[in-house]
């Protein structure tokens, strides 16, 4: 059975930063592309970063040169390393991943950017 645990949401002040890490079991983690996606409240889940098997890296535009995604194969751990955080990053962030054509989703860590 897949399960993804997200954790090190929070409350932080703008301009600060946050680490988030999604600790995997029941997939072959080397071999599993990671994802992480954010949802605010009355908007539609959208993609921050992807990492690929091999360690390539996309970014969604908002996240781009501010958002980091790595992986820790011996960990079974993706990580997501959350610099200047703007209030408009505020959202439920989930990590997912695709095995044999069916999507994974962790439960969600709240990430709450606010003065």
């Amino acid at each position: 059975q897949v399960q993804l645990v997200e954790s090190g949401g929070g409350l932080v002040q703008p301009g600060g930063s946050l680490r988030l890490s999604c600790a995997a079991s029941g997939i072959t983690f080397s071999i599993a592309p990671m994802d992480w996606y954010r949802q605010a409240p009355g908007k539609q889940r959208e993609l921050v970063a992807r990492i690929s098997i091999g360690g390539s890296t996309n970014y969604g535009d908002p996240v781009k040169d501010r958002f980091t995604i790595s992986r820790e194969n011996a960990k079974n751990t993706v990580y997501l390393q959350m610099n200047t955080l703007k209030p408009e990053d505020t959202a439920v962030y989930y990590c997912h991943t695709i095995r044999r054509g069916v999507n994974y989703w962790g439960q969600g860590t709240q990430v709450t950017v606010s003065s």
